[in-house]
């Protein structure tokens, strides 16, 4: 079975805006780049930016990061009633994949942190 065909339900994933800084509780994040990649199979989508900490109350802090959606069904089959396209993902649940997909992002950028989206838009993460 390949990756992108796995058991797992698809979810409606909701694309990020793009240089676009989101203010969190303790600070913000913004995406600069969305990409795909091929793997097991499918194609990932993820997103590539950066987040600072610096109103935490632990200290300040930052890092390039990586939001992994999944893997693409739909590719911008859908847009939100606000334009903003969305994407049918099959959600990387499997450690093994994740572990895998986590490398090969940091091949590019060895200081990047990848974290998986749980579910279907950055509201739930």
């Amino acid at each position: 079975m390949k990756a992108h065909q796995s058991r797992e339900q698809a979810i409606d994933f909701t694309h990020p805006a793009l240089n676009e800084p989101v203010s969190a509780i303790g600070g913000q994040y913004l995406f600069e780049s969305e990409k795909q990649m091929e793997i097991g199979g499918g194609n990932v989508l993820y997103f590539t930016g950066y987040f600072i900490m610096d109103r935490s109350c632990c200290g300040a802090g930052g890092s390039a990061c990586a939001l992994v959606a999944g893997f693409v069904r739909d590719w911008k089959y859908a847009k939100t009633s606000a334009g903003i396209p969305i994407s049918r993902v099959v959600p990387v649940t499997d450690e093994k994949m994740r572990n895998r997909i986590a490398a090969m992002i940091k091949e590019s950028d060895p200081l990047i942190q990848v974290s998986f989206t749980p579910a279907g838009s950055l509201q739930d993460f």
